[in-house]
């Protein structure tokens, strides 16, 4: 299973280096292709309507060229997002899926016993929900920021160590 995940961190590494590559090459010609570009119509605006005008003719197309590159990370960065949900979920399937996994789960059932494991998972489901239910609404309110997460008992954040913060 986990030389799978390797093999697997390989080959999204490799193939992130050469998109990287890649896009640099591509954003490289086109902004000298765009460069070309602006100073054409500069010239050609200059011999027509004079100096101002074609200053902002270049910093229309150089604008216009920034509206579709940031349209474009948009898009990229919400189509990351997506993937990297789909990963985490089949990443838990997989693992779970594991007959390693299943048997040391079965053989924990058996040494515990059935009618004590129940208020045990009981007990942890509403734990975590709880837990997981209270960073939502502390996300949700702004009270936190997305990624730092809450340390012990004291509620208090990574770092934070604010007037009202007990420690």
């Amino acid at each position: 299973m986990f030389q799978r995940m390797i093999d697997d961190f390989k080959d999204s590494t490799g193939t992130a280096l050469r998109l990287t590559s890649l896009a640099a090459a591509v954003a490289v010609a086109l902004f000298i292709t765009t460069s070309f570009l602006c100073a054409a119509a500069f010239v050609f605006v200059l011999q027509r309507y004079g100096v101002v005008e074609a200053c902002l003719t270049g910093a229309g197309i150089f604008f216009v060229v920034t509206l579709i590159a940031a349209g474009c990370y948009m898009v990229r960065k919400n189509q990351v997002k997506a993937r990297a949900k789909e990963h985490a979920k089949s990443a838990v399937q997989t693992a779970l899926a594991d007959p390693m996994l299943v048997a040391a789960g079965i053989q924990v059932i058996r040494a515990i016993g059935v009618k004590k494991l129940i208020p045990i998972l009981a007990v942890g489901g509403l734990g975590g929900g709880g837990i997981g239910r209270a960073d939502g609404i502390l996300r949700a309110s702004g009270k936190i920021a997305a990624g730092r997460q809450l340390d012990g008992a004291a509620g208090q954040r990574n770092g934070d160590r604010s007037e009202n913060s007990p420690g």
